[in-house]
This record gives C-alpha cells, structure tokens and sequence, in this order.
C-alpha cells in the first residue's frame, strides 16, 4: 500500500508544538491520523459503512477513548495483567469526543460509523483528553465521510489569574477554572468544566479564550486534509427516503391538532403523550393494514417533525412552553431531607416530575477509591454514583452496569459538588453519595446536585454553602428570533438546540455542561443564557435552605466519628506492632478500625466508629503505647 505521508504543526501560546500526521499509520481505516505533543501521542481512526442497516432511523456513531498502560511504562492492574473494561476516564472523555463531533454530521447520514482514539505514548505531565477530538477530527477530514468540520477541542484553565491552554497536569491542580471547550472555526458546540465559584463572565472569557486557539487547530486540519487525495471527494450517499405527499397530507390533517394539545398546557408528561398517541392511533385508522405496512416508517418519522415545529413554533411566537410555564419559569419543588433513617444523611428532591433520592455514607481512608490509570494515579476521598433505573421513565429495559450516560451525569453533579467539600485536614472522612432518580422528565442531573447538597448537610458534613443546579435550553426561530427556556422538560431538551447545565453557589459558577445541536451560538446569547440560569438558581438556591439552612450540628447516631492523633514518625512500628499485631489487637479489643500513615515526618492516625467509649478507649491505649517516660531529675 502506498500512501503519501502528510503532515502538519502549530504552536500552543505556551510555544509547544502540535504535529499531525497521516498516511503512516492504521491505513486500511477510512481515515487515521496522529496527534503528538511533546511525548504525548494519540492514533484515531474511523471507519463507517458505505449503506445503513434496514429500517435504521438514526445515526448510530460510536466513539471510543482508550489508554494503554504500556503508552506510559506501566503494567495493568488486577490478575490478568491487560486492558479490560474502560474506565471512567476512558468514559467521561469518550462522551466529551462524541458530543463535539455527533451535531456536525449530515443529519440524513445513517451508516454505522466508529471513531477510535487510543493513546499510544504519554507523558506522565500531559493530559491527554484534551487532543482526543483534535485526533478524531483530523481522521474525518482526512477521510471520505460526509462530516461537517472540522471540529476541535482544548483545555481551557486559569492559573494564578492567567488563562492558559492545555495546561500541564501539574499546573492544573492550581486552576480555579478547568473546561474543556469544542469548537468549529465559526461556533461553540459543547463546555464541560468545573470552577471554583467563578462569575457568569469570566467562564465566558475563558471560552472565547479557548475558542481562539480552536480556530488555530482546525485551520490545520483543513492544511492537513487538503494534502489527502482522499479527503477532496466525499463518498455520495442516499440514507432517508421520502414520501412527499404523505408529509404534506399529515401536515394539513395533523399540524392543528397537535397545535391544540401543546396549547392545552399539559402539564403531565404521560398526558401529553396519551394525546399525541390518540391523534396518530386516529390517523392510522384510515389506512388498509397493507398500505400502513408501506407507510408506517413514514408516518411515525413525519409525527415527530409535526410534533417538533408545533411545539417550536409554540415558544417562539407565545413564549408559552409546552407545560404552560413561561420561558423563565422553574417547576414547583418540594424537598424532605433526612427521609432515610438507616444512612447517614439523605434527602429527597422534587422538581415537577424529575425526582432524585440522595443518600451520603461517610468511610474511613480504607473506603477511599485508587484511581490507578496510565496517566492519573490517586486516592479519591468523595465519589458521587448516579443511577437511572428504567422505571423513572415508566419504561421496561433489562438492568445492566452503569452506562456511559449514568457516567457522565455522575461527574457533573460530584464537580458541581466538590469544591464545597472541606479539605482533608479539616474532613478525615470518605463521602460517598448515591443518587437515585426515581422519576425523570428533564435535569436529573441537576435534580442530583440540588439533591447532594442537601444530603451533605444533613449528614453534618461542614460544607460551607449550598450548591444548585438548573438546566437551560434554547429554540431559535425564523428572522433572528430565539427563546432561553430555564428548568427544562425532557421534551424541551428533545426539541431544542441547546442543552445548558450549570452549577453553582450565590457567590458563583461551580461546573457547567453544554452542548449545542445548531451551527452558531453567539456569545450575546450564550451571556443571556448564563444570567437567566444564574437567577434560577437562586431561586432554587432559597428552596434549599429553607430546608435546611446550614450542615447539621453533629452527625448521625450511627454515623462513624473519627478522632485523628498525631506520633512521632518513630512509633509508628510501635502502633503497628510485629506482623501488625499491635494494632490488629486494639482494633479487636476497642471495636473501632484505625488507620496509620506517615505524612510530613509524622505518623498520623485515624481512628473510627460509631461509639464514643471506644474511640476513647483506642485512644487511652495509642496514648499509652507512645508516651515517653519522663526522666527523673
């Protein structure tokens, strides 16, 4: 196989040099492409199709971000010493590709279509996510699909007062803002980060920021796909079929009467779908059982898009959405805090069919979770678990492991969360939430949020404030018009062309997530969304402390208390004992579990359980293994 080798550079503002490559590499894919920065490499492929499967009505893309232990010198975990199922990481960064590149593909393109990017070379200081859809990006353009790009990504983090792009893993862990930003060369299409109470402006200066070193990469893309023969001629394709007079006929018959049913404000997500199913079921009837077998793929398709433009057009023109609420408008809350006895803090949260149950455990050290990956290697002390059952949509589905969705809402709502968790001098404790949506129609995410914070309190963890949540959406119309809609329905996210999660305090922004279904959001627009969604989560923000206005005095009956004692670093064997008797046997003898670290040439014990006699007994006996005689004079 020969094939011409061709490649391109730019420069980060920090003067790091970016090189993409293709031609050299992984050359039976449609498209492949290497990214390098310093010794940080990653090959992505993509390969889709040339017809869709029967009866498919839509784009199933698949993209997937793996690291290889051996791109930084390490072995793999556990017994079978290899890669096996992706991790979080892997996950939350595969999402993050996806989302960028998922709204630029031709909306009547349906061939299955997959994007691999693995990480093949890693320097340990270098965070890779951030080059994952450059990679992906550089592969489609390079390639024949259809694909509307390009498209990039970046990190985006303000150290010390400074925006810096791609910071390396060292200075990030000084940031106060952290994003990932996706843009074309014209527009933003997706924002993931998290800060550390930051203003509505400055998130969006870091974005424009991030966007002007976007422009930059895709410029390259469009060098480097300009030197592939392959790239000039994009593959034809025929992947919808149409009947004409059949949408024209159902819009005349139908467009009205769905138009009535938005118009009555139902505010039951189960009504207003009994209505449209009565209008269709309605409709259906005039056909022969052998012309529905023909049409029904039509008919269904061609609901939909009647059901999408009445309830569009609804917003646009009245400002009226479909509930009945206005653009501005939050759904009624209700919340009961402490509603579960047996855990240690809990709490209900309920915004008009959205509810999520939230639970809080606190652990020791020994509960902590080791995130062992080729490049991030530490102990997480919080973790956040969020889970979607198939009856909080009234739905029947089989019950498997968290999926990628489950994933990544689980991380907005612990960075949403986390910069209100007190630092580990402070907190000796593991946090553990575990949200449970127990009804879904929009923002359970953001229900989580409100959810945990409101748990957290209640299990008297010290955090200083409440943090709130509120998804916003968007529906641009004809002539420059456009609506932003606050607390959205599951349908408005449906039908919209953003969806805006955003996080935060009344002192300011704690994490976000965006994306955007539409070529271009301007900054004006984007600066409305943020305020309007800062006034809701205010409002929000009252609700919960009326509830609870700040952490509970002490813990629960049954919550552990740990007591920490500091040692000299030359007992600690004393403590621990030969083979660890020593503190096998206290441990036994006291019924509490004590953990023992050395830090900054001490040792630094931790001492746990539920009743105060036996901490204190643990105590009295550490105390007595390690006190030093006094001299006699």
């Amino acid at each position: 196989m020969d094939t011409k080798v061709a490649t391109v550079s730019f420069q980060l503002p920090d003067g790091r040099n970016v090189t993409i490559e293709t031609g050299k590499l992984a050359r039976q894919a449609d498209g492949a492409a290497m990214v390098r920065m310093g010794n940080t490499i990653l090959l992505a492929t993509v390969c889709a199709n040339q017809n869709p499967k029967e009866g498919l009505d839509y784009f199933p893309l698949s993209v997937d971000y793996r690291e290889k232990y051996a791109a930084s010198g390490r072995f793999p975990g556990g017994f079978f010493k290899r890669e096996a199922r992706p991790s979080d990481i892997e996950t939350l960064v595969s999402r993050l590709t996806d989302r960028a590149l998922r709204p630029l593909f031709p909306e009547d393109f349906l061939a299955e279509t997959q994007v691999i990017i693995t990480l093949v070379s890693a320097d340990k200081n270098d965070l890779p996510d951030a080059l994952a859809c450059l990679a992906a990006s550089a592969a489609l353009a390079v390639s024949d699909i259809p694909f509307n790009g390009p498209v990039s990504e970046t990190r985006v983090a303000r150290i010390n007062g400074q925006l810096v792009i791609n910071p390396t893993l060292t200075d990030n862990k000084n940031a106060d803002i952290d994003l990932i930003v996706a843009a074309s060369e014209k527009s933003i299409v997706m924002v993931e980060g998290e800060m550390k109470e930051v203003s509505e402006q400055d998130m969006i200066s870091a974005i424009k920021f991030a966007h002007d070193a976007i422009k930059i990469q895709c410029r390259a893309l469009n060098d480097l796909a300009a030197q592939v023969e392959k790239s000039r001629t994009k593959r034809t394709y025929s992947h919808v079929q149409h009947d004409n007079d059949l949408k024209e006929k159902m819009n005349n018959l139908l467009y009205e009467k769905v138009a009535g049913v938005i118009r009555s404000a139902v505010k039951s997500k189960e009504e207003r779908k009994s209505a449209y199913d009565a209008i269709l079921e309605e409709y259906v009837k005039t056909f022969t059982k052998e012309e529905l077998a023909a049409k029904k793929p039509f008919i269904n398709r061609y609901f939909e898009e009647i059901k999408y433009e009445a309830s569009r057009a609804q917003v646009i023109e009245t400002g009226i959405r479909l509930d009945g609420r206005k653009t501005d408008e939050i759904r009624t809350i209700t919340i009961e805090p402490d509603i579960l006895p047996g855990t240690h803090g809990s709490a209900l949260f309920t915004r008009g069919e959205t509810q999520a149950l939230a639970s809080v455990t606190l652990g020791t050290k020994l509960d902590v979770q080791t995130i062992d990956g080729p490049i991030i290697q530490h102990d997480e002390t919080f973790m956040l678990h969020y889970y979607f059952p198939p009856f909080s949509t009234g739905e029947v589905k089989p019950l498997r492991g968290q999926g990628r969705r489950e994933i990544g809402h689980g991380n907005l709502a612990l960075r949403a969360l986390k910069p209100m968790i007190p630092p580990q001098a402070e907190n000796p404790y593991t946090i553990r939430i575990v949200s449970d949506i127990l009804e879904s129609n929009g923002s359970s995410s953001m229900a989580t949020v409100c959810a945990g914070s409101l748990a957290l309190m209640d299990a008297g963890v010290k955090i200083p404030r409440h943090v709130s949540g509120i998804a916003m959406g968007l529906i641009t119309g004809p002539d420059g018009k456009y609506a932003v809609l606050s607390d959205i329905l599951g349908d408005e996210d449906h039908l919209g062309d953003m969806d805006f999660k955003v996080t935060g305090t009344e002192q300011g922004v704690t994490a976000c997530q965006m994306d955007i279904k539409i070529e271009g959001l301007s900054y004006e627009v984007m600066a409305e969304a943020l305020e309007q969604a800062r006034i809701g989560r205010m409002f929000i923000l009252t609700h919960l402390y009326t509830a609870i206005e700040q952490p509970r005095s002490d813990f629960k009956p049954h919550a552990p208390r740990i007591v920490q004692l500091q040692i000299p670093k030359d007992m600690i064997g004393a403590v621990i004992g030969p083979g660890g008797k020593v503190i096998q046997k206290l441990q036994e003898e006291t019924k509490t579990t004590i953990v023992i670290e050395e830090e900054n040439g001490y040792g630094i014990i931790d001492i746990a359980s539920d009743n105060k006699e036996s901490i204190d007994a643990a105590v009295a006996k550490i105390k007595g293994i390690t006190a030093v005689p006094a001299r006699e004079r």
